[in-house]
């Protein structure tokens, strides 16, 4: 595929995406996708089988996308400090400012979007959700795994539960903000959990 047929799909997947998270997968058609991206029937199907097939594709972009956003969040962490504790509370402080300095609210998750109305897609496409998610858990837990071998957690929960915790204030600080149409809300949240973050493990550097 060429550079300009790169562009066209990528063009068809963005503006697919932010139909979907404005309208849901079911309220989406694909005569909607297809006038949005100022694509023709036959331009779309050259690049996707049809809407489920749009819809994995979709995923797939939003989790390497998701991926490559926490990585570089972590791997600017890294580069500030070797404490892993403050490696994390680094890392909370810099997405907590990304989504800050997004211009309106969050646009939403596809994940919670597709999770909403799992009932519309394949087996497949659903396991790729899962996926995702447990990604986001490894992710996070292996961030805690390195802290507790230098700071004892003032709490005997599982590690995975506090990785879990950081997707929950995430999708909840999303949803909070777009029902509310209060900006502030999301990064206000990843900033209340980096402090419980400080607590639980006995930090009280800022």
């Amino acid at each position: 595929m060429g550079l300009k047929g790169q562009q066209t799909r990528e063009n068809i997947l963005a503006c697919a995406e932010g139909i979907i998270l404005q309208r849901g997968y079911s309220g989406t058609s694909l005569e909607d996708i297809i006038r949005d991206a100022g694509v023709t029937k036959g331009g779309f199907f050259y690049h996707f089988d049809g809407k489920s097939d749009l819809a994995k594709k979709l995923m797939l972009r939003y989790l390497e996308q998701d991926k490559v956003f926490f990585d570089a969040l972590l791997e600017r962490a890294a580069s500030l400090t070797e404490d892993p504790l403050q490696q994390l509370l680094i890392f909370l402080k810099l997405m907590a400012e990304a989504m800050a300095d997004l211009p309106g609210t969050h646009p939403g998750c596809l994940v919670a979007s597709f999770t909403y109305e799992s009932q519309q897609f394949d087996d497949e496409l659903r396991d790729l959700n899962r996926q995702g998610v447990l990604a986001w858990r490894q992710l996070f837990t292996e961030q805690f795994e390195k802290i507790v071998e230098q700071y004892p957690p003032k709490t005997d929960r599982p590690l995975l539960e506090l990785a879990d915790m950081l997707t929950t204030v995430i999708e909840g600080g999303i949803v909070m903000s777009k029902v509310l149409d209060d900006r502030h809300i999301l990064p206000n949240q990843l900033l209340l959990y980096r402090d419980y973050v400080r607590r639980v493990f006995g930090d009280n550097q800022g």
